[in-house]
């Protein structure tokens, strides 16, 4: 549908098509004339001249069966009839009896070398067609609205083109800038441990610094991790996902949450999660959302506010949430939540890449599911809803 839709709008952007219909209308005597989209299962009018009240505007519809078009279609061929009554082919034919029609004409038009529709004139009256070198003169101008339509879809084609390198070329600035700046901080923290420990390598603090060489390695691993299933979702065409019935599903979840808590002593996460049997879902990958949500509601969530995390399956579809207190997320920003690196543009003096919530989403359309932020006064909420398949 939005395929004939986007004929239809190219059609009307051709600026010459009203006068051409009015021309062959004058020419020929006819009260209808039209530009018809034509394929196998439609005949759809995308502009359209009636001085005879035949009753098809712009976008109606004629059963492609019932027209001389689909004829046209196979052949390739114009069709000119000036008086069908008269005419040995099409006297007894069904078309112009189920119509009503005395004179017609139509010549293919072509769109970058591939069948488009007709250009039709027709009337209740016979039309002496030959005469006028009706024929002719509709081919010429079936060529210059062809000729009109390859140029509107080279234009839309150069356009997308250029967008999508634009949107291209500043997901690569962002992502060379954000992944530069994150890895930055932890690689300069285990450069200053090392410098510390070869002065002092058996010193009071050296257990401290080596602790947070790791945390600092840990947290590289974590970014490496991140840019890798970003490349994935990227260039592979998603993740690849284990759909099989897994009944560790629940327990998974019940431990991302346990080390979140283990991670994060300060701070209040709430639990609820019954996950009974077993699903058709990828729990490793599920884990991995979930910890990319709660991570995201620490970070951006009130510090003195709980964040809750909640697994049921309610009407068989399996439902994950997890909210938190805190101001809410503006609409603007809401609305492209979900795009890499928008959180670390949002707020860039979070630590992270901003790949969290892209990566989250992308798990989400792996497992066929939804993901969906609101955010209040009241509260922030992700909701993950998978439909389970028998």
């Amino acid at each position: 549908m939005t395929e004939i839709a986007d004929d239809i709008a190219a059609v009307a952007s051709i600026d010459v098509v009203p006068r051409i219909l009015d021309n062959v209308c004058r020419l020929t005597g006819m009260g209808y004339a039209v530009v018809a989209r034509v394929t196998r299962e439609r005949w759809v009018a995308c502009a359209v001249a009636d001085h005879i009240n035949f009753g098809l505007p712009v976008g109606g519809e004629l059963s492609v069966e019932t027209t001389l078009c689909s004829e046209i279609r196979d052949h390739h061929q114009s069709v000119l009839i000036s008086h069908v009554a008269e005419d040995a082919q099409y006297a007894n034919h069904p078309t112009p009896a189920m119509y009503g029609l005395q004179s017609y004409i139509a010549v293919p038009i072509f769109c970058q070398g591939q069948f488009f529709g007709t250009l039709c004139a027709i009337d209740p009256a016979p039309a002496p067609l030959a005469e006028r070198n009706a024929q002719e003169t509709f081919e010429l101008f079936a060529q210059l609205i062809g000729a009109q339509l390859d140029a509107c879809r080279q234009l839309a084609s150069s356009e997308a083109a250029l967008t999508d390198e634009r949107a291209g070329s500043v997901l690569r600035e962002q992502f060379i800038a954000v992944l530069g700046h994150d890895l930055r901080n932890p690689l300069a923290a285990v450069e200053g441990g090392v410098r510390l420990l070869r002065k002092d390598p058996t010193g009071p603090r050296s257990g401290w610094i080596l602790g947070e060489m790791e945390a600092s390695t840990t947290r590289m691993a974590g970014l490496i991790s991140d840019v890798m299933d970003f490349a994935r979702a990227r260039l592979g065409g998603g993740f690849n996902v284990d759909l099989s019935l897994d009944s560790e599903v629940g327990p998974a979840l019940l431990d991302v949450v346990s080390e979140l808590r283990t991670a994060h002593p300060d701070r209040v996460i709430e639990a609820d999660i019954t996950v009974p049997g077993a699903i058709p879902a990828d729990r490793q990958r599920l884990a991995q959302l979930l910890s990319n949500l709660v991570a995201n509601a620490l970070t951006h969530g009130a510090k003195d506010g709980p964040v809750a995390v909640k697994a049921a399956i309610h009407d068989a579809t399996f439902e994950l949430s997890v909210s938190n207190q805190g101001l809410p997320i503006p609409s603007g920003t809401l609305a492209r939540l979900f795009q890499p690196f928008e959180r670390a543009s949002a707020t860039p003096t979070q630590q992270g890449l901003g790949l969290g919530l892209y990566i989250a989403s992308e798990i989400a359309r792996a497992h066929e599911a939804t993901l969906t932020a609101t955010s209040s006064p009241e509260e922030t909420r992700f909701t993950l809803r998978m439909p389970i398949h028998s």
